[in-house]
């Protein structure tokens, strides 16, 4: 398995749904990369080498303290791109 950073998917997998929070918001491919981007500057990395970790990496967000962290983050970013759109 290559080295990966999980919160990566973790902050894909979520963001359709916090953007669904914000129907004023643009939700174009490049807003959202420019949204995921932001987002992951401000979470700490989760790289992982094995499954094993990749395991590890998924139970450790379920804890809803580290859910609430990540949505809290884009967010935060979904905010400053819906301001300042590059688009």
């Amino acid at each position: 398995m290559p080295i990966k950073n999980t919160m990566e998917e973790f902050v894909q997998q979520n963001i359709d749904a916090v953007l669904r929070m914000y129907p004023d918001c643009c939700s174009c491919e490049k807003c959202k990369e420019d949204i995921m981007a932001l987002a992951l500057n401000h979470l700490p990395p989760k790289y992982v080498s094995t499954h094993k970790g990749d395991l590890f990496a998924r139970i450790a967000t379920m804890d809803p303290v580290d859910k609430a962290f990540i949505i809290q983050e884009i967010a935060k970013a979904i905010q400053i791109v819906h301001k300042m759109p590059r688009h």
